[in-house]
């Protein structure tokens, strides 16, 4: 009898690359000298109000000019578009940019990644952008970049593409994608959530989940970013309902996990890829005005229930139906309960935060149901392809209809 015992085998698989990462309560009071690092002169792109309204501002303002360090500010008002990165690289390209700093949510940070991308390259970004751009290739090199999340539901601190968005009738929402875009430095604080209203944690928060589930269930996940998403939705689990209430007690603990789960949300999509939701995503932040977390948060729970129902009459065999069993015993505390009890739980459980969290339908910012079938034809792009299988238009669309 043999008595090597038999292992799993492993899949080839390849893990891209990441910033390097400082997540830590009180991390920004580091940023001035990080940002000394790599020059004496930054620029500095934020939001218009959440987190220069804050004390942390004033301090990065003293740290900044306390080590001689000069800098320039661009602000970013809602979703980021081609001309507001393509303005801020024609102002700023001559004034010897050494590092830029975004310091806010996932507009903040795209806006950041790409305007770094260009200030060197002095191209416009419609060169490069996908599906709608020049197609020319980026040859770089980039500025720096130090990416400072102020929200924790895009993990755009941990990829390598800048999403930029074009709103209306013709618009569109495509990425800016390459290596030399990753942040040198992801410099996660939670403290900094503190400042998001509740109404942020339940979108950014629930973005998060989607992020995490639809790279766990992706067809192209494996066995880092299994590990490294579970251990994000265990986080989530643990810290999202106490972020959102606000409650003095355990609401640190909570912008914590929430956090750290937003960070490993942001790496397992940058190297597994997602799924319906984030597919659908891309065509409704273009043509209605819905924030990138809304979408996500207000889908889940009926992409999921059409994802399993698909799975089990098309492909019962898939790997994605016991994890999405486990995470529903995860989610719910019920961890007796059979694969297909688990799978029903989650979408259960799924349903009942959107109910509780209040999450708006797709109608309060406009859509009505003729848009249904340009949405569903726009959704199929790269993140649909990942997809645990390939949903019918008539799958689509009943995803969208539940959430009318």
């Amino acid at each position: 009898m043999s008595l090597v015992s038999e292992t799993p085998t492993l899949s080839p698989f390849q893990v891209a690359a990441l910033p390097e990462i400082q997540f830590g309560q009180g991390q920004i009071r580091q940023l001035p000298q990080i940002i000394q690092q790599r020059g004496q002169h930054a620029l500095i792109v934020t939001g218009q109000n959440a987190f220069i309204s804050t004390s942390s501002w004033s301090v990065l303002k003293t740290g900044l000019e306390a080590l001689g360090i000069t800098w320039d500010w661009i602000q970013v008002d809602g979703e980021p578009s081609p001309q507001l990165v393509d303005a801020s690289v024609a102002q700023h390209r001559q004034s010897g940019i050494d590092v830029v700093a975004g310091i806010g949510g996932g507009s903040v940070l795209d806006a950041a990644k790409a305007i770094a991308g260009l200030l060197r390259t002095g191209t416009s970004v419609m060169d490069h952008l996908e599906g709608v751009g020049n197609n020319l290739p980026y040859t770089g090199p980039s500025v720096p970049l130090i990416a400072v999340p102020t929200t924790a539901g895009t993990g755009s601190e941990a990829t390598r593409n800048a999403v930029l968005s074009v709103q209306g009738e013709d618009g569109f929402k495509k990425s800016f994608r390459d290596n030399q875009l990753i942040a040198r430095i992801a410099l996660v604080d939670p403290d900094l959530l503190a400042s998001c209203p509740r109404s942020q944690i339940a979108a950014n928060g629930m973005d998060a989940l989607t992020q995490l589930l639809e790279s766990y269930v992706s067809t192209r996940a494996n066995p880092v970013t299994d590990a490294l998403a579970w251990s994000g939705m265990e986080a989530f689990k643990a810290g999202f309902w106490a972020a959102w209430e606000g409650d003095h007690t355990n609401a640190s603990s909570g912008y914590t996990q929430l956090a750290y789960a937003s960070l490993m949300s942001g790496v397992t999509l940058a190297q597994a890829g997602l799924g319906s939701v984030h597919g659908f995503a891309s065509p409704l932040g273009a043509f209605f005005p819905m924030p990138h977390g809304v979408v996500c948060g207000t889908l889940l729970a009926e992409a999921t229930a059409t994802n399993i129902h698909a799975l089990r009459a098309r492909s019962p065999d898939s790997t994605a139906l016991p994890k999405y069993a486990r995470v529903g015993r995860l989610m719910t505390g019920q961890s007796t309960l059979s694969d297909t009890e688990a799978g029903d739980a989650l979408i259960e459980c799924l349903r009942v935060w959107v109910r509780e969290l209040d999450l708006p339908r797709l109608g309060a910012y406009g859509m009505a149901g003729e848009d249904i079938p340009r949405v569903c034809a726009g959704a199929r792009g790269s993140s649909m392809k990942t997809n645990p299988l390939e949903l019918t238009d008539a799958e689509l669309a009943g995803v969208l209809e539940c959430r009318l």
